[in-house]
């Protein structure tokens, strides 16, 4: 189901389907994409806000308030939105038992809100058969995030669903990039030993250098050798200041990567909020973008073509996809022993998407 209302039959793709080379392309070379950027609804609003970082950090604070009523907030008058994750997990594993326990009660709650989320998404048709869901996103990087999600699983098993989560294994500051190689058929890679990619964000954006050695098609090596990073949200750019900024990003990237000897393909890949269609336009989800990115009056790809040179005297080829879908991409060589599996990008929102692999349809004969 999308955010209309209108039901989406799960894409399923002869494993012989060839690829396409575009934005927003639902065949990719190691991955049909079921869906993404599914905005479920219910009498609270999205059902996805439930899971989200704003989430977890609203439950804490109702309990915080909870205690304030005793005189007994552990963390004093430090604002909830203050306390970083990290000092978070301090306080999981410290000595002060209200502490511990106020966080460990958070987590408890915000644990059941993520299980009934995952159990909305597999009644959508798309999500069938799901048999794992990767979580991404900052809060899978701390221990209070993978606490949660391993609370989700017994909620679920004991209400007799049998589905694996698991923490994302790149980090999610480069995960958005990695996930980027598998935009590109191998072709377009072959010869080259890396891309640019973009993963471009609500409160920030980064630009990197991803290195890969190809080897039968084989992209599991894949990394990220160099990459800048730009918190847009301080500065309050207009559109064509961000654009400019991270055209100046790739420029950068393309001349350091040219002082290694780095061999770059005219390629990148770019990650983005929202729904994109072949066009490269964003056609729902950019409003948290700097300036107003949606509809048909604007076009990443073509705004970047005009600030970006030639890359080994090679026009560079452009293609956008949803950053969830960017960032599930990164784990493909890890996904291989499941046919079908998602991933849940946990951040201001919940970002999502479904895949099914085209490999477990080769080796097993299924479609």
């Amino acid at each position: 189901m999308v955010g209309d209302g209108r039901i989406v039959e799960p894409i399923e793709k002869p494993a012989n389907e060839p690829a396409t080379l575009g934005h927003g392309g639902r065949v990719l070379a190691a991955v049909t994409i079921d869906a993404y950027n599914e905005e479920l609804r219910d009498e609270n609003g999205f059902v996805g806000d439930r899971a989200s970082g704003r989430a977890f950090r609203a439950i804490l604070e109702d309990w915080r308030e909870q205690l304030r009523q005793q005189g007994e907030d552990p963390f004093g008058d430090t604002p909830t939105g203050e306390i970083s994750k990290s000092k978070l997990d301090t306080y999981l594993k410290g000595a002060d038992p209200i502490a511990a326990g106020l966080v460990h009660t958070a987590v408890e709650e915000f644990a059941n809100e993520l299980a009934i989320v995952v159990q909305r998404f597999l009644r959508l048709a798309a999500w069938k058969d799901t048999e794992c869901i990767v979580i991404g996103g900052g809060l899978s990087a701390s221990h209070i995030g993978r606490l949660a999600m391993g609370r989700a699983v017994v909620i679920l098993k004991g209400k007799g669903i049998t589905l694996d989560l698991r923490t994302i294994e790149n980090h999610p500051d480069e995960a958005g990039l990695i996930g980027a190689v598998q935009l590109a058929p191998t072709w377009v890679l072959d010869g080259h030993d890396a891309i640019l990619a973009a993963d471009i964000g609500g409160s920030n954006l980064r630009v990197g250098v991803v290195g890969f050695k190809i080897k039968k098609g084989d992209l599991s090596k894949t990394s990220v050798w160099k990459h800048l990073h730009w918190r847009h949200r301080n500065d309050l750019p207009t559109r064509d200041a961000a654009i400019d900024r991270m055209a100046e990003m790739a420029q950068d990237l393309v001349n350091d990567a040219a002082d290694h000897k780095l061999k770059l393909a005219p390629f990148f890949g770019i990650g983005c909020p929202g729904l994109i269609d072949e066009h490269g336009v964003i056609s729902q989800g950019g409003q948290n973008l700097p300036g107003n990115w949606e509809g048909d009056g604007f076009n990443l790809a073509q705004e970047l073509a005009r600030r970006l040179p030639r890359i080994h005297g090679h026009e560079p080829l452009f293609v956008i996809h949803n950053d969830a879908v960017v960032q599930g991409l990164s784990e493909v060589p890890a996904m291989q022993e499941f046919h079908r599996w998602g991933i849940f990008t946990i951040g201001t929102g919940l970002g999502n998407a479904r895949f099914t692999n085209r490999s477990f349809d080769e080796k097993s004969g299924k479609t």
